[in-house]
C-alpha cells in the first residue's frame, strides 16, 4: 500500500508537528492564500502526549538506524592522530572487521536509546506547547515562535541528553570490554552498569553532565540553521515541482540538505563536545593551565574548558583537527533527520486516530 504525503502531511523543519503557517482560522467565505509563503494550515490539536510518543519513537529508530555512523564519528574525534580512523569508509570496515557489528559498530547503544525516547520526547513535547502559546494565544511572529520554541525543546530535551551522550561516547571509543585496539582511550568497562558506577566513584557525579555547555553550544546553532536553511530549500523545491505539494521524496532530500549542511558547519562544536565528555582528566582539557601570565586572553581562555579545547585543538591537529569527522556527520544529521521527519508525522497521525484525536485529521 502506497501513501503520498505532501507538505500539508510534513512539517517544515525538525520538530513542527505541521508545516509553519498562522492558526488563526480563515472565514468561511475568504480563499486562502496559494503563495508557498502562505500556504492554507489547518488547525491540528494533537495532544502533547501523541507529540511526546510519537517522537520518542521516531528518535528512537532514527537513532538506531545511524548509530553506526555515529560511532565511527566519534572514533575520528576521539583518535585524531589514529590512521586507521582517518577515512570514514576504512574506518568503518576497520571496525566491523576488528570488533564485530554489535560489539564494535554498535557499542554504546543502550544508553544512546536510553537517553534517545525521553529526550526526543520532552524536545516535541516542549517544542509543540511553546510553539502553540506563543502563536495562537501571544500573537508572536511565527519565525521567532519556531525559534523560541527550538531553543526551549533542545534545553528541555538536554537533561536526558547529556548523561546518556557521556556514557554512549566513551563505550563507542571503548568498544567491548579489554578491546586491544582501543586501549589509548583510558578507560576499559565492562558494561553499561560498570561505566556508571566507575565514572561516579573515580570521577564524581558530575561527570555525567561534561560537556553541557558544549552540547547546548552545539545543538542550538544547528537547530537554527536547519531551521534557515530547509525553508530555502524548500522554497527552491517547490519553484522546482511548480507546485506547492511536494512528493515525500523531494520532502526528505530537502530535510537531509538541510540536516546535513547544519551538521557540517557546526562540526567543531561537536568536536569539542566529544574531547571534553570523553576526557578522564580535566587536566586533559586544560592546555594553558601551567602557563603563568598576566594576559588577559590566556587568562580567559584558560577558565573556558570550551574555548581551551579549541585552542587545543588548533594546536595539534590544526583547522582540520576541529572538522575531524565531518563525513560520519554530515550523512548521520542528514539521513536521522530525514527518518525523524517522516515517523515522527506518520506516527503522530496514527496515533491521533487510535487514541481518539481523529476530528483534527479529518479537518485537515
Amino acid at each position: 500500500m502506497s501513501q503520498v504525503f505532501t507538505t500539508s502531511t510534513i512539517p517544515l523543519s525538525f520538530g513542527p508537528q505541521h508545516e509553519p503557517g498562522p492558526k488563526h482560522k480563515l472565514p468561511a467565505a475568504a480563499a486562502p492564500d496559494k503563495s508557498p509563503e502562505n500556504e492554507p494550515v489547518a488547525e491540528s490539536a494533537s495532544p502533547i502526549w501523541n507529540c511526546m510518543l510519537a517522537g520518542g519513537f521516531g528518535g528512537m529508530v532514527g537513532d538506531t538506524s545511524m548509530h553506526s555512523l555515529d560511532t565511527v564519528k566519534t572514533r575520528q574525534q576521539g583518535y585524531p592522530h589514529n590512521p586507521k580512523y582517518k577515512h570514514m569508509v576504512p574506518a568503518y570496515r576497520t571496525i566491523l572487521k576488528e570488533e564485530g557489528f554489535f560489539r564494535g559498530l554498535y557499542g554504546g547503544y543502550t544508553p544512546a536509546i536510553l537517553g534517545s525516547f525521553p529526550s526526543t520526547a520532552a524536545f516535541f513535547a516542549t517544542y509543540e506547547y511553546t510553539k502553540r502559546r506563543l502563536i495562537n494565544e501571544y500573537g508572536i511572529n511565527e519565525t521567532m515562535s519556531y525559534f523560541v520554541a527550538g531553543v526551549l525543546g533542545d534545553l528541555a530535551s538536554s537533561i536526558f541528553y547529556v548523561p546518556s551522550e557521556v556514557l554512549k561516547t566513551r563505550l563507542q571509543l571503548q568498544g567491548k570490554f579489554n578491546n586491544p585496539f582501543t586501549k589509548e582511550c583510558g578507560y576499559n568497562y565492562k558494561g553499561l552498569i560498570n561505566a556508571v558506577s566507575s565514572i561516579a566513584k573515580k570521577e564524581g557525579p558530575s561527570t555525567f553532565v561534561f560537556g553541557y555547555k558544549e552540547t547546548l553550544f552545539r545543538d542550538l546553532p544547528f537547530s537554527a540553521l536547519q531551521f534557515a536553511f530547509y525553508e530555502k530549500f524548500r522554497q527552491l523545491a517547490i519553484f522546482y515541482n511548480k507546485s506547492p505539494d511536494l512528493p515525500v521524496s523531494l520532502e526528505l532530500l530537502t530535510g537531509a540538505a538541510a540536516g546535513g549542511l547544519a551538521g557540517t558547519l557546526t562540526t567543531p562544536l561537536d568536536v569539542i563536545k566529544t574531547r571534553i565528555q570523553t576526557a578522564t582528566n580535566t587536566a586533559e582539557l586544560s592546555e594553558f593551565s601551567s602557563i603563568k601570565t598576566s594576559n588577559p586572553v590566556v587568562k580567559f581562555v584558560s577558565k573556558s574548558s570550551t574555548l581551551n579545547a579549541l585552542a587545543s585543538i588548533y594546536k595539534h591537529d590544526g583547522i582540520i583537527g576541529a572538522f575531524s569527522g565531518v563525513g560520519p556527520r554530515f550523512i548521520w544529521t542528514g539521513i536521522q533527520s530525514s527518518i525523524m521527519l517522516l515517523l515522527y508525522q506518520v506516527s503522530l497521525k496514527q496515533l491521533d486516530q487510535i487514541l481518539g484525536n481523529n476530528e483534527a485529521v479529518m479537518d485537515a
